[in-house]
This record gives structure tokens, sequence and C-alpha cells, in this order.
């Protein structure tokens, strides 16, 4: 079994450790958090990590109702501009904790006035000395290069946070979605299956809205990084704007479509593709009435939408794994890549 597939395994037990070991340093910083005046929040990462990020910006001006941005590490680390970041909460977020670029952009915004957090797998690593406060996801060591448990170890910090900071999420709730999650895992002979078909797709995107976007973002690297497919992402609106061009006979789409606010406009997507004649693979939930679509996954539990990014992204780990299996690819050893990637 590959590491890939072990680590991806292996993540129920590991979001529980992380939730277990993090909520009350998590109620501490709400307590924290209500004495200050937090006017912006700035998020900076880097590869899967800023997927991550993006699912943050969703989900804390969602939960805080505090405009949310994503850093451009650039801006600090090649344009040194000087920004007021007085009243600003800066999160990083690294598995290693060993990025230049992200770690620069912390020290700086210290420097310009900003209350720095950082979220790493790493205890011992750089940036856990030079933020504020930081969190730890406690994923265990990561031996497979495409990021699976520390990814959703990432999100469910962030759905911590976003507890602590604002409405909307519940602490209670978050405890629930290592649950979910192995729930997930119980439909690997489908995907299994499933994957069958795709044994020699070259391309294809990815399309989803809202909080799952991220998961866009995060399942085509994952497909690009273990299967070499040139795989695009795209929001659902941006996809009519011009991208939908490409779509011919056969060609694969994948969609999340969680039930909930996105699920409509999700829909009429996986109808408009299909009279192209698209292949389609629909990510959803048991019990939902879906439109015609090639090949469908679907998660077993009922879960809010706010809540489905992490269980909704296994069976794209998942999909991912199995399938570069099937093309002879080892994912533990995708071509040019390291674990850790140092930038600037």
């Amino acid at each position: 079994m590959s590491f890939m597939m072990r680590e991806i395994l292996d993540q129920p037990r590991a979001l529980l450790r992380c939730y277990q070991a993090e909520h009350n340093h998590v109620i501490e910083l709400k307590k924290f958090a209500e004495k200050q005046d937090f006017r912006m929040i700035l998020l900076v990462a880097r590869g899967t990590s800023d997927n991550a990020a993006l699912l943050g910006r969703y989900l804390l001006e969602l939960t805080t109702g505090i405009p949310v941005s994503l850093c451009a590490p650039s801006i600090h680390t090649l344009y040194h501009a000087k920004l007021d970041l007085r009243k600003a909460l800066v999160i990083g977020i690294s598995q290693s904790g060993e990025g230049n670029d992200i770690n620069t952009v912390l020290k700086t915004a210290r420097r310009q006035g900003a209350f720095t957090v950082g979220i790493t797998n790493e205890a011992k690593s750089t940036m856990a000395g030079i933020v504020d406060d930081a969190f730890f996801v406690r994923a265990g060591t990561q031996r497979s290069v495409a990021a699976t448990k520390t990814y959703t170890g990432q999100l469910l910090m962030l759905y911590m946070l976003a507890a602590a900071l604002g409405s909307h999420v519940k602490l209670e709730h978050v405890g629930e979605i290592p649950k979910w999650v192995a729930s997930s895992l119980e439909i690997i002979p489908e995907i299994r299956q499933i994957v069958e078909r795709y044994r020699f797709m070259r391309q294809c995107v990815v399309v989803a809205r809202g909080l799952n976007y991220a998961n866009a973002f995060e399942l085509s690297l994952k497909l690009m990084e273990t299967c070499y497919v040139v795989a695009e992402r795209f929001s659902a609106a941006d996809f009519l704007h011009g991208p939908i061009a490409m779509i011919e006979s056969d060609f694969p789409v994948i969609l999340f479509m969680p039930p909930g606010k996105t699920y409509a406009d999700m829909k009429k997507l996986a109808e408009r593709v299909r009279k192209l004649r698209a292949d389609t693979l629909i990510i959803s939930a048991e019990g939902v009435r879906l439109p015609g679509h090639t090949n469908s996954v679907r998660i077993p539990a009922s879960i809010s939408e706010v809540y489905t990014p992490i269980p909704y992204i296994v069976p794209g780990q998942l999909f991912a794994c199995l399938l570069a299996e099937l093309k002879g690819i080892d994912p533990d050893k995708p071509r040019s890549l390291k674990i850790v990637t140092r930038t600037l």
C-alpha cells in the first residue's frame, strides 16, 4: 500500500487527534479575540496549503464578517511593500513550517502591527517560533509527497479558528468531522470501480462553487501531481465565462455538488455540460436527486453544507491515488517533486 493511501486512511484518527489537542487552545484564542478589534484577516500559504487558505477565505469571511484576503507573498519578499497591518490578523499555513516566503511574510507582518498565527504540522518548525500563536495539525509525519491528511488537518484548524472568531460554525459540530470523514472512506470499492473508466484520461476540469471551491483546486492539484493529468479548476460561475468552450464529447468534468446553497447552480451547469456530451463525475450525498450524469460518488453521511469540504475532498484523494496506481504511476514518487518546496 502506498504512503499516500495509508495517509488518506489515517485521516479520521489524525483529525480527531488534532481536534482534541487544540480544543482548549482554541477556546483561549476566542477569549483573546473578543478583546481585540480585528478589521482584516490575511491568509498566507503556498501549494496545497494555499488551497486550504482558499477555503479559509470563504469560511472566515462567512463566520466573522471581517474582510479576508489571500496574501501575495512576493509583495513582501520581492517588492518589500510597507503595509499598515495594525488591527490585522495574519494567519500563515504550512505543512512543514519551513517555507521561506511564508515565514518572511509573517515576520514582516508582525513588524507592521499584525497579530500572527501559524498553522503547521511541525511543532519545532521555524514558523512555530516566529508567530504570536501557533496551532499544530498533529497529523504525524507526512511521508507521501502528495499531501492528504495534512491538508484536511489544516482545514480542520481553520474550522476551529472560525468557531473561535465568529458564528455559524460551532466547535461541537467541528468535532463530528472525523466521523464524517470515516464514512467517506466506506466508498473505496465504488471509487475503485469508477476509476477504470478514466484510465486513459489526459485532461479534465474540476468545478465547484462556494465553500467547496477550494476542493476544486485541491483535487486538480492531486490529479496533476500524482496522475500527470492536465486538470483545470474553476468556479461554476467563472466556467461559463469562456472555459465551457473547451467542452466536447466525452470531455471529463468533475463536479462537487453537496446539497445546500450552491446546489442549484451546480445542477444547472451539470445539465448544460451533459447536453454538450461531456463525461460527468458528480461528488454529492446519498439521497440527493442528481441530474443526468456519467458517474457519481455518494457520501453516506448527511452533512450541513458548511461542513462538507473535508468529507468531500476524501473521495477526490482516493480517486487520484487509485487512478495513479491504475495508470502504473507510483503516487509516492511524482516526478520533479519533493515534500518541502522552498520559494521566495
